[in-house]
């Protein structure tokens, strides 16, 4: 057995963290520090970006506990891997559009933007749904036929399709998963979607044990 990492799941008081925590102890032996201290952040081998809530909220918690610069050091200096989750995903990219004009984080170039489906599709999209993948990675191995996973927005990741890593179809096809280098979101709950959540979270590590 390899060394064991430290897998940091960021605490900043937008997002049901105990599901998540719970998930990764399932699957591995690693090291999971649920954290939003800077020390504890610096020392991490990977992050966990959750989120659940309004995202002008978001990105103020972050900015109330001097997030968002070491972020930025942390991932776009020193490339450690990081999984957004549903909200946490949304955060990466440039802006969003809810409830007004609120500036991301703005690690890939997107806008997020409210579902517009159909009059027959209910708003917010929660359930089941299988994604599509659309970019040969590590993270999607090992999915089997049936690719299906946990949805919970109002939301969705609008960006260009260089970065866009798995769709999924409701009314219109929306983003499921983006990805750009050490940098992944998944707007879906791995954490909620069973065995193939299992599998993602096992390939993140996957990415991280050999970065």
């Amino acid at each position: 057995m390899g060394k064991k990492l430290t897998i940091v799941i960021i605490d900043y008081r937008m997002g049901n963290v105990k599901s998540i925590t719970n998930a990764f102890k399932h699957i591995c032996d690693h090291h999971i520090v649920v954290s939003a201290d800077s020390q504890n952040i610096k020392n991490a081998d990977a992050l966990i970006l959750p989120g659940v809530g309004a995202y002008c909220d978001a990105m103020e918690h972050l900015k109330e506990r001097d997030l968002v610069g070491l972020l930025n050091t942390e991932v776009l200096e020193k490339k450690k891997n990081i999984l957004g989750i549903c909200l946490g995903m949304q955060l990466l990219l440039n802006s969003s559009r809810e409830g007004g004009f609120h500036n991301g984080l703005g690690w890939i170039e997107g806008t997020v933007e409210r579902i517009d489906a159909g009059a027959e599709y209910r708003i917010p999209h929660v359930g089941w749904n299988d994604i599509d993948i659309k970019k040969d990675s590590v993270f999607f191995e090992g999915l089997g036929k049936d690719k299906n996973f946990y949805f919970v927005h109002s939301y969705y990741a609008k960006c260009p399709g260089k970065y866009i890593a798995a769709t999924f179809d409701y009314g219109k096809t929306f983003t499921a998963a983006v990805q750009k280098e050490n940098i992944i979101g998944v707007q879906f709950h791995p954490e909620k979607s069973q065995k193939n959540g299992f599998i993602l979270l096992r390939n993140f590590i996957k990415l991280v044990e050999g970065a």
